[in-house]
């Protein structure tokens, strides 16, 4: 019997021929990271197990993103804490304002993380690598501490499900679309603690920016890691960004898998989740009298240079519904720049949208777009938990960044046919 990609990383990081899913193993890290937020519970562990020195400064590291530019001194107190300890250690990839961008965005586009890696984060979404082919997975922060410490990490080996995606996207249908219908069909908890791994004509179309986003939710649907392998997309994604060498691993044509989901999108319309769960999720023809108050562009989930571009081609020459509020969150600074260049942010300023700098603050409800009691927003975000960006009465509808803009031109819930 053959094994999985996941399994293979795995077993390669753990230095053994082999893995079976149930085994308990400990691996080597490649990088171990973490946010504002973690961090600082990180460190602390650290410092209580009498940790002096991390396992290498070159393969740690630390992003402030969740509450900067900092909302208030609490959050202030913890990048100060952040920043002493990377520069106590030496941490090469330390990044704060102006220089930082939203971790899961930044991390891959410095070339932090290549094929056949083993990352953990203090984020569950640290998942986001996966689309690169790269085992990367959320830990607690004391977990955290001691890959910091030690290089290394203990995990029990995943069983894998397979999701195969077969036809032709329509158009305005993407990476967003396609895990949102997924976690429809399989729940929130339907991939528990599994490795899921994408695979099929459709996702080998996909951009890198639509399979970073797949891979970003697999958490939601409770998945320990998601995956896709390394192809030539991936591969001229990587020539400008990787500075070492890296090993494609690759699933045994007779690898065994716990379940396999085979899926035809031909006919998949842009895919919109309700309050209050990923996993809620309908066609947009299905809730187009859904008003908004706001709307959210970006995050680790859609803050990439193609989620922009949706945004822009939708708001070229466009207004924002007078009750709507449109805030826009590029992933990293270089998208900014790069908006810049192509006159994207002019436009999308000039139809009435806020641009903020790279931070997760609104997709927690932690600053730069906190909803009140009452109010509604459709998000490119992952999740809409009850409370998740703000008031516990507020509602969150989940999208991709093209019935986001229609959203915010129209003031409701809109498909983008509607606006063009």
């Amino acid at each position: 019997m053959g094994s999985t990609i996941t399994e293979k990383i795995l077993a390669h990081h753990a230095g053994l021929q082999r893995v079976e899913p149930g085994e308990l193993i400990t691996a080597k890290v490649d990088l171990a990271l973490a946010n504002d937020v973690t961090a600082p519970l990180a460190i602390e562990a650290f410092k209580n197990m009498g940790a002096e020195k991390v396992f290498d400064p070159e393969r740690v590291a630390l992003l402030p993103d969740h509450f900067t530019p900092a909302r208030d001194i609490a959050a202030a107190e913890n990048c100060a804490l952040v920043r002493r300890f990377a520069q106590e250690q030496g941490i090469v990839h330390y990044y704060e304002v102006g220089r930082v961008g939203i971790e899961h965005v930044l991390v891959p586009d410095l070339g932090l993380v290549l094929p056949g890696d083993l990352v953990v984060g203090a984020d569950s979404h640290t998942c986001t690598y996966g689309a690169l082919g790269a085992f990367a997975t959320g830990v607690g922060s004391t977990d955290l501490a001691m890959a910091m410490a030690l290089g290394e990490i203990w995990l029990r080996v995943p069983r894998t499900m397979k999701f195969v995606y077969r036809g032709r996207l329509r158009p305005w249908v993407g990476g967003k679309d396609l895990i949102l219908y997924t976690i429809g069909v399989i729940g929130v908890d339907g991939a528990l603690y599994r490795a899921m791994e994408f695979h099929g004509p459709v996702v080998e179309n996909l951009s890198m920016d639509g399979r970073f986003t797949m891979a970003n939710m697999a958490i939601e649907a409770g998945a320990k890691n998601g995956i896709f392998h390394v192809d030539e997309v991936t591969r001229e994604w990587l020539k400008s960004r990787a500075h070492r060498e890296y090993i494609e691993f690759k699933s045994d044509p007779d690898a065994e898998y716990e379940k396999v989901y085979d899926f035809d999108v031909s006919d998949l319309e842009p895919q919109v989740a309700l309050p209050h769960l990923p996993s809620n999720v309908r066609p947009v023809s299905e809730v187009r009298d859904v008003e908004v108050d706001q709307v959210v562009i970006g995050s680790c989930t859609n803050g990439r240079l193609e989620d922009m571009e949706v945004a822009y081609r939708i708001l070229r020459g466009r207004r924002v519904h007078p009750r709507v509020r449109l805030l826009v969150f590029p992933g990293t600074q270089e998208i900014i720049r790069e908006m810049a260049s192509r006159g994207w942010l002019e436009a999308l300023v000039e139809a009435g949208a806020v641009i903020s700098p790279p931070t997760c603050g609104p997709c927690l409800g932690g600053h730069m777009g906190v909803l009140a009691a009452g109010e509604r927003a459709i998000s490119t975000t992952n999740r809409n938990f009850v409370g998740r960006m703000g008031h516990r009465d507020s509602e969150v509808y989940l999208s991709g960044p093209a019935v986001a803009a229609a959203s915010a031109v129209l003031g409701r819930v809109a498909h983008p046919e509607e606006v063009f």
